[in-house]
């Protein structure tokens, strides 16, 4: 639906967002600054247009985290709750799926699947690093 609004929020509530339309991609990254970022083998990513992205409330407990001028990660300031990932360059916002409310996540590709540490079998197209329009070689990799 191109008009849907889907609220999210933080881990305690103190930031609050909506987001409205579809994301553009949702899939798997694999990339070891994700890993470590999410403490987990596995980020599950939804991308957005900045002008699909509204902060309802908590704008100043939103804080910053710049490892690369590639992403920028949000996070909230009060509990620590992850809340988005900035890429400028590419003119997108990753809105962690988890943290939005009844939001059905699809996903359609992994990438950066040679930094694996979790095999997953499910069909979906493994790329070594990023698909080709994403700057990336657009090699696939086996499951």
């Amino acid at each position: 639906m191109a008009n849907e609004k889907i609220k999210g929020r933080c881990f305690c509530g103190a930031v609050e967002l909506i987001v409205t339309g579809e994301p553009s991609a949702m899939g798997y990254c694999h990339c070891k600054d994700c890993a470590a970022w999410s403490a987990t083998p596995i980020n599950s990513y939804s991308f957005w247009g900045f002008d699909q992205l509204e902060i309802t409330k908590g704008l100043e407990n939103i804080q910053t985290f710049s490892k690369t001028d590639h992403s920028k990660r949000k996070f909230c300031k009060k509990c620590g709750g992850h809340i988005m990932t900035e890429h400028p360059s590419s003119n997108l916002v990753d809105i962690f799926a988890v943290i939005l409310e009844g939001f059905s996540f699809k996903p359609s590709i992994h990438v950066n699947y040679e930094s694996k540490t979790v095999s997953v079998k499910d069909g979906l197209p493994k790329f070594k690093d990023l698909p080709e329009e994403f700057n990336g070689s657009g090699e696939i990799l086996p499951e």
